[in-house]
């Protein structure tokens, strides 16, 4: 049922939050750290969106419906090692396409090409 819930609505959970629980309910609809959107909002105050941001969080404190935790429980949260092994991953793939690429650009087959293109 948690899985059902965070992909259809998004939700607050207030005993999660620190105020009323919108970010928590934002970590969860997007699958990502609750530290981190509470860096994000700080950081937009900073930078001159604090307004925005003020009124983003007062309309959605009231507009979204409250969730117990307990329904988020069952969630498979990846671990901060796990992240960072597929993150390890998808750079060593992109290391290897770029250098793919890399190859291929340097390659006589590419200058060839590239003066017929030319002419």
């Amino acid at each position: 049922m948690a899985t059902r819930l965070s992909e259809k609505k998004l939700y607050r959970v207030p005993e999660e939050g620190v105020v009323k629980g919108v970010l928590a309910g934002l970590a969860h609809y997007l699958g990502v750290p609750v530290k981190l959107l509470r860096i994000m909002a700080v950081l937009s105050v900073f930078f001159g969106l604090f307004m925005f941001t003020l009124v983003a969080y007062i309309i959605l404190s009231y507009v979204l419906d409250p969730v117990l935790a307990s329904e988020y429980e069952d969630e498979n949260a990846p671990s901060p090692r796990n992240l960072l092994e597929e993150a390890d991953r998808e750079l060593k793939a992109s290391e290897q396409r770029l250098r793919q690429v890399e190859r291929y650009v340097t390659s006589e087959t590419f200058g060839v090409r590239s003066r017929f293109r030319q002419l």
